[in-house]
């Protein structure tokens, strides 16, 4: 006879695997708030008063500017605009991260720089008739995906999305009638540049010769002050750290107006040192430096034929040298930007030396390795090889490099404006050129300012001269300079900080 059922016992296979699942209720991460507002007609919702556009300097270039305007529901349009205009900074100057990061981790995080900010902005506003705007470079953001990249273009996508969350939340807490503009890029939007002010004088209807400079102010925390010690919550004094820039107050020079730091605006505290890394002023005027007799001499030509090597960094005026200088005198000119490798230079000044021409290589060729390939190939070819040393620092360099881009009647080549990388490579192989390694003579190149006395003095309308700004092979001789970066003084036109 069978056992009972609860006596039999089971196989180990037939044995349960586990034991059996708890039931357990599942939380919602749904908030009360989240679920009111997914009910809520729409009608009743809080309208976003920001209005988002991209603009970019031309109609055939790729929009750079990010421009939010807000509108409050009070506003009534059509009232006459204001001339005078109150510029500010964003971040380290409106707001700063509520985590404490250096970077914001979502639309979310941020707070007042100072609990005064708001309220200030709104007086100036509302009862001291100034037209507030923000202005602020942000090159963490991408308004065009870069194909090449690497990076997923859904991270490039949330930045913008955030920062948008973050200043509609900041514009609407303000609620006054403003727009931030945010420069994207390295580029005339970007400040020290004055791309951005001219769109807020086209958005708000005021003539830039009508805007009321002398009332008018910039307000930001990149002011080149030095480190040192500041004003303190105890009885100690706390140590400031130096700006990571001087583009700020270079920007308010631009335009023509006041500029003050943070510090200065919101909490009264005095003025602290500050220095620009560039300034023309710093170069005394030389009364012998004309165009005519200034480097018109510092070359000449010794032989029938020879090789003609550049040494310097990107930006010091090699190219530009050449047309002024080598050209007329017939040299062919031998350059890695257009010919794209090493190899095809070599091999286009050695086709050069059989015909019979004489050849100026524009390249860097910063360290005696590479100088010794065109030692190499003079020698081969029977002539004397010459070095052209220029000795234009590098941060005027990197100057005149944004001069060039920034500036079509300036840059015949197209050439764009070169990465922070092409600067400190070269820096890093460099090493001043010597008669040991074979050259026949070195003729330096020094940086020099050419112009009237009344130019050098009166920076607002002067023109500097530095080889890498001026060509005229392409029309009448160009002047001026720009910023690098942002850190870096000089002219263009009207503009001295760019």
């Amino acid at each position: 006879m069978a056992p009972p059922p609860s006596t039999i016992k089971r196989k180990a296979e037939e044995a349960p695997i586990s034991p059996p699942p708890i039931k357990r209720s599942l939380q919602s991460t749904t908030t009360k708030s989240a679920v009111a507002n997914f009910f809520t007609p729409t009608s009743q919702k809080p309208k976003d008063r920001t209005t988002w556009s991209e603009r970019g300097p031309s109609d055939d270039v790729p929009a750079t500017l990010l421009v939010g305007r807000y509108v409050p529901d009070a506003h009534v349009s059509g009232k006459k605009p204001k001339k005078r205009i109150a510029a500010f900074d964003l971040d380290s100057t409106l707001i700063v991260t509520s985590s404490g990061k250096k970077h914001a981790g979502d639309g979310r995080d941020w707070k007042w720089w100072h609990p005064h900010v708001p309220g200030i902005l709104q007086e100036l506003s509302k009862e001291k008739d100034y037209q507030v705007v923000i202005l602020s470079n942000q090159g963490g953001l991408a308004l065009n995906f870069d194909p090449s990249s690497k990076g997923p273009k859904g991270n490039a996508q949330k930045r913008v999305a955030d920062f948008k969350q973050k200043c509609s939340a900041i514009l609407a807490s303000l609620d006054i009638p403003t727009t931030i503009y945010a420069a994207t890029e390295r580029d005339g939007y970007r400040k020290p540049n004055t791309e951005m002010w001219k769109e807020v004088c086209e958005d708000y209807d005021i003539p830039e010769n009508e805007v009321d400079l002398k009332h008018s102010f910039f307000v930001g925390d990149a002011g080149g002050r030095v480190a040192g010690l500041g004003r303190s919550g105890g009885d100690g004094a706390a140590s400031k750290a130096k700006d990571f820039s001087c583009s700020d107050r270079n920007f308010a020079h631009n335009v023509g107006i006041a500029y003050k730091t943070p510090e200065e605006y919101f909490l009264g505290e005095s003025p602290r040192d500050f220095v620009r890394d560039f300034d023309v002023a710093k170069f005394p005027f030389d009364d012998g430096g004309t165009l005519s007799d200034g480097l018109f001499h510092v070359f000449e030509r010794k032989n029938d034929k020879d090789v003609v090597l550049f040494c310097g960094p990107p930006g010091a005026g090699k190219s530009t040298f050449f047309w002024r200088y080598l050209k007329p005198l017939g040299y062919e000119r031998v350059n890695q930007d257009t010919l794209k490798s090493r190899d095809k230079c070599l091999q286009a000044a050695k086709e050069l030396l059989l015909k019979g021409s004489s050849v100026a290589v524009d390249n860097t060729n910063a360290d005696p390795d590479t100088r010794a390939l065109w030692v190499e190939v003079a020698s081969k070819a029977k002539v004397p090889i010459r070095c052209v040393w220029f000795k234009t620092p590098l941060y005027i360099c990197e100057h005149n490099d944004a001069v060039r881009a920034h500036n079509r009647s300036l840059n015949p080549e197209a050439r764009p404006r070169l990465p922070k990388l092409a600067f400190t490579g070269f820096s890093s192989r460099y090493k001043a050129p010597q008669s040991k390694e074979g050259f026949q003579d070195i003729v330096e190149v020094d940086f020099r300012f050419m112009g009237t006395k009344e130019e050098h003095a009166s920076p607002k309308h002067g023109i500097p001269w530095i080889p890498g700004v001026q060509n005229d092979t392409f029309g009448e001789p160009k002047f001026g300079l720009t910023m690098h970066d942002d850190d870096f003084s000089g002219f263009l036109g009207s503009v001295r900080y760019i």
